[in-house]
């Protein structure tokens, strides 16, 4: 005892001796895990270093993450440099484009297991590498409630190539070339030589959807090593920040810095605004809102409209402009973005670096003259409302449209509904030509939501062949679905509360008209209450999920204007369970 009579503190245990694995006996708990340590060539010295776990989500069945065994070695490396042990463990990994029915029914499932992982092994700091699209946002959830310090990397984005001499990237050419051979115009030999030209590289999509969108918003919550958003996944410059990485997160667990110090109101504040001046993926809305829930950080729709109404878009590149993520990068990537935005940023703010936003800009010139790709506040792409939330009959707890990738002639529109009753129900019937439809028909999609489907990219609908063949390039859709942070057009998403737990999709019929107006933020269903109570009566409750994860989703999931997260995951406000059918 010291003399004033109190025990000194014991010191929190590091390292191999960190949670230790229960056996009713202490001792031989660390015993054991000494011995079986030792088995896989490890010594006493070794134990002695700060351990970092790192995220392996290398997988097959996940093309963009083909380039993460070379970023793993290089975090690696760069743990060893600093004196750290670096402990890779695997994840699920969750690809976009071979998960059924969407990867974001998982996305919940990936936060969840990460941050279980995380908090049973014995780990001093960790480093989450992720990149396709719902890996950096469920682990950026996980980090949330970490109790050790989070560094985030990424794969990066892919590498641009060509097709008949354009040069073209995944994914908005995806579409506008499938969009093309819908029409006619590309025929099934050209379609076919274009699919092995649009992703010719590891890495992510290479323009600003959510994948690329995401990796920004963890470099500008401060999750991430400065400049890590947009070195390409081939390049040295990707392998290079790896490094920096794992170097970093050795020196968190010598002097650390938790998630809940870093994701605070102004970081969220930060990444609202850059989201709006990068004209993001609407899927960013849903991820945040997630993410600020779990942080305890009170984060709504309004404040996203209200970031974007201030805030022009900055960024040129697609969907919303012309270039690709490897211009940004060439550009000066989110640093010199950042800077552009200076005046509008919260500088106090600390992130991973231990610096503040302030003196990290100090070193940080603004756009240069000779990059036209990170346009400056004074010559915009746009005036700010790159994204817009809407409210109204149609959502009365609110919906989302990325105005930059729409048509301007279709922000403020009336037409007659054309309804879906799931995505399996528009790909049947869309192209049917006894199908009453025109261009001005409003194409409403639902029990697509997160309690109905697990909220997959559907919202985007094709526009019908027939009139894709006659020149009708962009509709307006409704949905309670997402899109594909690369798609365009006039496409109204995340409608909330979704159909599937009675929200007002659910009553829409053939002919009903709708009104979109951006400008006055609303969208609304042109029928009188008491047709819409009568409608209501005949609602047939949907049956549950069978079993298994689908199941315990569909039970607990919140709704899309709350982040899709599960109900028992968050300390967010509490809120009234919706009725399940």
């Amino acid at each position: 005892m010291d003399p004033a009579g109190e025990q000194p503190a014991t010191p929190a245990a590091t390292g191999a001796a960190r949670g230790m694995t229960s056996y009713g006996d202490a001792g031989f708990s660390r015993f054991l895990r000494g011995a079986f340590l030792a088995a896989a060539g490890f010594d006493r010295e070794d134990l002695d270093r700060p351990i970092i776990g790192i995220t392996d989500l290398t997988s097959d069945f996940n093309p963009c993450h083909r380039g993460m065994p070379g970023i793993l070695e290089n975090v690696k490396r760069g743990v060893l440099e600093a004196g750290g042990l670096p402990m890779v463990f695997p994840t699920m990994s969750l690809g976009e484009t071979l998960l059924s029915p969407t990867s974001m029914l998982f996305r919940n499932l990936l936060a969840m297991e990460t941050e279980e992982l995380v908090r049973a092994q014995p780990m001093d700091a960790v480093v989450l590498v992720g990149g396709c699209d719902k890996t950096v946002p469920a682990q950026l959830m996980a980090a949330a409630s970490s109790a050790v310090p989070v560094v985030v990397e990424v794969t990066g984005p892919m590498i641009t190539n060509t097709f008949e001499g354009e040069r073209v990237g995944a994914c908005t050419d995806c579409r506008r070339l499938w969009a093309k051979h819908r029409s006619g115009e590309l025929d099934a030999k050209r379609i076919a030589s274009a699919e092995g030209s649009l992703a010719t590289t590891s890495g992510t999509c290479m323009v600003m959807g959510t994948a690329s969108t995401m990796a920004t918003m963890a470099e500008t919550l401060g999750m991430m090593v400065p400049g890590g958003a947009t070195p390409p996944s081939p390049t040295g410059d990707r392998l290079r920040h790896a490094l920096k990485s794992g170097r970093r997160a050795v020196e968190l667990a010598r002097d650390p810095i938790l998630p809940t110090e870093i994701l605070t109101p102004d970081a969220f504040h930060n990444a609202l605004t850059v989201l709006a001046a990068i004209g993001g993926s609407t899927n960013a809305i849903v991820h945040l809102l997630a993410i600020a829930r779990r942080a305890g950080v009170d984060l709504g729709l309004q404040d996203f409209d209200d970031r974007s109404r201030e805030t022009p878009l900055l960024l040129d590149l697609k969907p919303s402009g012309r270039g690709y993520m490897e211009d940004f990068h060439r550009a000066g990537g989110v640093p010199v973005l950042l800077a552009e935005l200076r005046d509008r940023l919260r500088l106090d703010h600390v992130g991973v670096t231990g610096r503040s936003l302030r003196d990290l800009l100090e070193d940080v010139d603004p756009p240069a003259a000779w990059q036209d790709t990170i346009r400056s506040l004074g010559d915009p792409l746009r005036p700010g409302g790159a994204l817009a939330v809407v409210t109204g009959s149609l959502a009365p707890d609110g919906a989302v449209i990325k105005v930059s990738a729409a048509t301007e002639g279709l922000l403020q529109h009336t037409g007659p509904a054309v309804v879906f009753d799931s995505p399996e129900d528009a790909a049947q019937r869309l192209d049917d030509p006894s199908l009453t439809i025109t261009a001005d028909s409003v194409l409403v999609l639902r029990n697509a939501g997160p309690v109905a489907a697990g909220m997959p990219e559907a919202g985007s609908l094709p526009i019908p062949q027939r009139l894709a063949a006659a020149g009708v390039t962009d509709m307006v859709r409704v949905s309670d679905a997402r899109m594909s942070g690369t798609s365009y057009g006039t496409v109204v998403l995340h409608c909330s509360p979704e159909s599937a737990v009675g929200g007002p999709l659910a009553l829409v019929e053939d002919g009903d008209p709708i009104r979109l107006d951006v400008a006055a933020r609303t969208i609304d269903l042109l029928v009188d209450d008491e047709e819409l109570a009568r409608r209501r009566e005949r609602l047939v409750p949907r049956a549950p999920e069978e079993r298994g994860w689908r199941r315990l989703y569909s039970q607990t999931v919140l709704q899309a204007h709350l982040g899709a997260d599960l109900d028992f995951m968050s300390p967010g406000p509490a809120v009234e369970a919706e009725p399940r059918g």
